[in-house]
């Protein structure tokens, strides 16, 4: 397999770089790669992290899960690029410097379309969905979220329309139930389909793996950003390998001793229902923020679940969830405006997996 600078040899590990745009000041923007290639056929697992250049333990998670040893275990081939986004790594900083935004949200969609030429992190994006869209059986884009935040899996909807037909579309999102199953987190579905697309999510690294190139694909958020949590980096590598298992990869007898179980030493979820991503509740009333709830929390439609004071500290309003579900995080800061998120939850969700592009399921 070549990818970038790389070129892989069965039973070995590789290491290079996939350059994506020539630099203004001389020199190439380049992704680092490493490929580990096993003995015998199998399927190709890629392995993405650093999309955000603030998110610590996800690059860990995916240089850690690429060890000397790996091409000697497995059948098939992994790839991984650690860091997706050298720019907004080079600053410490979520956002790419080439369009300072979100660079999560520029890979392609087949669905839309743009009179606009594409801008350079939309091409660095498309480059990189370009290798994987080829070579990728299954893909797993490794991820943080907000300082405290409990660890879990982002599965997304898969949409049928244009793409795919409502049974590819099943099939599909029965592959990708599997291998989030296996990776040990708790697993949240993604926005209802209308908000998804409004969010761009279908542009994201896993959401345009799933929904444009038909490959399973998931986030996963391992825990806060900035610094590597170390209890989170060894949880993540384990869900690597649990992937690599449920993908005949690689037998579990043949997973390292020092890898623990997928999902051992992750919070299990505290609910039974099956729950999605929910940015909310939001403030309507200004004010200094205090929480009354903590990650992993249970709460309750009509729970209180945070307090707004003034600057002198008087009582201005009281915070309520809407839904039933559990606290995944609180926001950060301490300051709220009008509509600002005080927690992002995992909310209860009746609505299907698989859905058409053009509906919103929740019902």
């Amino acid at each position: 397999m070549n990818i970038g600078s790389v070129e892989s040899e069965p039973g070995a590990v590789e290491s290079g770089w996939f350059e994506v745009t020539d630099l203004p000041t001389g020199g190439t923007e380049r992704l680092p790669v490493v490929v580990a290639e096993g003995e015998s056929d199998g399927p190709t697992l890629w392995l993405t992290g650093g999309v955000h250049g603030d998110e610590a333990t996800g690059v860990a998670v995916a240089q850690d899960a690429m060890r000397a040893d790996l091409a000697e275990r497995i059948s098939g081939t992994v790839v991984c690029v650690p860091v997706v986004n050298p720019a907004g790594l080079r600053r410490n900083s979520r956002q790419s410097y080439y369009n300072d935004d979100d660079p999560n949200r520029y890979f392609p969609d087949p669905e839309s379309s743009s009179s606009r030429p594409p801008s350079v992190q939309e091409r660095i994006d498309e480059r990189l969905y370009e290798a994987f869209s080829e070579s990728a059986d299954a893909l797993v884009d490794l991820h943080t979220a907000q300082i405290g935040s409990m660890p879990f899996v982002i599965r997304d909807r898969v949409l049928y329309g244009e793409r795919r037909e409502e049974s590819e579309a099943q099939a599909l999102a029965e592959r990708l139930d599997r291998l989030v199953s296996a990776y040990g987190f708790p697993v949240l579905t993604e926005y209802p389909a209308e908000e998804y697309v409004e969010q761009g999510l279908q542009r994201s690294t896993a959401g345009a793996a799933l929904n444009a190139a038909g490959i399973p694909a998931f986030t996963v958020e391992l825990g806060g950003h900035s610094v590597i949590e170390e209890d989170t980096r060894a949880a993540g590598v384990a869900g690597v390998y649990g992937v690599m298992v449920e993908l005949g990869m690689l037998d579990p007898g043949d997973v390292p001793d020092d890898v623990d179980e997928p999902g051992a030493g992750v919070p299990d979820a505290p609910v039974d229902y099956p729950v999605r991503r929910a940015v909310h509740p939001r403030a309507e009333t200004p004010g200094l923020v205090r929480h009354r709830v903590e990650p992993g929390d249970v709460v309750a439609s009509g729970n209180v679940v945070a307090d707004v004071v003034s600057p002198h500290g008087e009582q201005r309003a009281t915070i309520e969830s809407e839904y039933d579900g559990y606290v995944i995080a609180r926001r950060e800061g301490v300051a709220a405006y009008e509509g600002d998120p005080v927690l992002s939850m995992a909310a209860r969700d009746e609505g299907d997996l698989v859905v058409p592009r053009d509906a919103d399921t929740d019902e």
